[in-house]
């Protein structure tokens, strides 16, 4: 597995982490614990050294499940997860600092550990001051209980306020083909910055794997079906990018979730995606697109192939649309 540094850090990862918040909710049923556990391990055994976690994943069950996988071989992972969410409130953004150390505190006793690698803001809260947030992680990294600081979603102003506080590590936020804003403005002030880019959902909440079109049948719990952007009407019209990653790949003999992942892996050398998933074969698969280069031409004719592609619908419901910081 190659290795990426996040941003000016020194933070050195695994080029792919592994996004488990899937391991614990989200998409239909989630894997028994010693399932879990072992698709863990099976991803560090083949090379993945990031994974990525949050205390309101299940809640609180994915850290559990990422700390008994991990405990045995701690020193040699990069362990990231996230405070930022009124649990047991209802789920309102809370970011105030007794909310961070509690946070901090019960994360660390999940994850069977002594100090978090990587601690994100997970959503911005607009009712603490972003100074007041960076200036709590500022002195739980001076205690030795959290070694980088990461925000989640974040917008340039939020960005720049935090950063001048406290360097950022990392920015998590969502970056595929299906969805390129942060192209926009948020790439070019991670560059100015120094600041690592962590994309969740590279590979379009699973569209881009070409496995999902319009037939498919989502499970109950599966949290896609309160996504616009899988609508029955949705879907359809984006299966235009489906078909045009389906046909390059074809083209490469590689799968469409490789091509997915190795164009975002060729952005920038500072850009460690963590797809997720519950199944090895597409773990494996996933691995297989660090080893995917393309040259300067063949990146030319993927970005001429999508450019006229419109993607439909919104990435997440209307109350979690709101929560994201602009």
């Amino acid at each position: 597995m190659k290795t990426r540094t996040l941003g000016s850090s020194g933070l050195e990862v695994s080029a792919i982490g592994l996004g488990c918040m899937g391991i614990s909710q989200s998409y239909g049923t989630p894997l028994a614990t010693p399932v879990g556990v072992k698709l863990i391990r099976d991803a560090f055994e083949r090379g993945i050294t990031f994974f990525d976690t949050a205390e309101v994943y299940g809640p609180y069950k994915n850290e559990e499940v990422v700390g008994e996988a991990l405990e045995p071989i701690r020193d040699q992972v990069v362990i990231s997860t996230k405070f930022g969410f009124d649990i047991a409130g209802g789920g309102a953004p809370d970011s105030r600092p007794a909310s961070i150390r509690k946070a901090v505190e019960g994360s660390l006793k999940r994850l069977r550990t002594d100090r978090i690698d990587l601690l994100y803001q997970h959503r911005v809260d607009r009712n603490t001051p972003m100074e007041e947030v960076a200036g709590t992680v500022k002195e739980l990294i001076a205690e030795g209980k959290v070694k980088h600081f990461g925000l989640s979603e974040a917008g340039v102003a939020n960005i720049r306020r935090a950063h001048a506080v406290l360097p950022v590590t990392a920015l998590q936020s969502e970056y595929s083909l299906m969805w390129r804003e942060p192209e926009e403005q948020i790439l070019p002030v991670l560059a100015e910055l120094g600041i690592g880019f962590v994309p969740f959902s590279p590979l379009g909440k699973g569209f881009l794997t070409g496995t999902i079109d319009t037939d498919t049948k989502l499970a109950e719990t599966d949290f896609r079906n309160t996504v616009p952007r899988f609508d029955p009407e949705n879907r359809a019209a984006n299966q235009a990018m489906v078909d045009t990653v389906r046909t390059i790949a074809a083209d490469k003999q590689i799968t469409p979730a490789q091509l997915a992942l190795a164009w975002v892996l060729a952005q920038q050398p500072w850009i460690a995606p963590i797809p997720g998933t519950t199944k090895l074969h597409r773990l494996e698969e996933n691995i297989g697109a660090v080893d995917v280069t393309f040259t300067a031409a063949e990146l030319a004719a993927i970005a001429a192939a999508v450019s006229g592609i419109e993607i439909k619908g919104d990435r997440y419901s209307a109350v979690n649309q709101a929560r994201i910081d602009r």
